[in-house]
């Protein structure tokens, strides 16, 4: 198993959180996802005028690692400007569940990258749908 450098992943986080397209909210978001093998696959928010059509950056990371054959995720960081750091979305959290159960989420504050809140994903999404 790969050691988690939290504060590695959330800087990685950080940099993805500057190509956010947010033209419509500002609100910028970064991901950064930490392969078994110690790849980093980075993400950001994309907005739509149609908002159903937005994607939150942790599922833009999770869909550029999977696409490129990712399988096994240790941790997510997730990075905007946010007291305490952004939390992930329902959806976001059920494609967590399904494609990286046993990984760790690290939220942070863009102003404040060093004060990082962990979470394993299945306490954010307890008792998830997930067909076996």
């Amino acid at each position: 198993m790969v050691k988690i450098d939290k504060r590695r992943l959330v800087r990685a986080a950080a940099r993805a959180r500057e190509r956010a397209v947010a033209p419509y909210s500002k609100f910028k978001v970064g991901a950064a996802l930490l392969a078994k093998n110690g790849e980093i696959i980075s993400g950001a928010n994309v907005e739509s005028a149609s908002y159903g059509l937005t994607c939150c950056a942790e599922r833009v990371a999770l869909f550029n690692a999977l696409t490129g054959g990712g399988k096994k995720f240790v941790a997510l960081a997730v990075v905007a400007r946010a007291p305490g750091g952004p939390m992930p979305c329902g959806a976001c959290r059920q494609l967590l569940a399904e494609y990286a159960p046993d990984a760790r989420v690290l939220v942070a504050d863009s102003c404040a990258l060093t004060k990082i809140r962990e979470f394993p994903v299945r306490e954010l999404l307890p008792l998830a749908f997930v067909i076996p």
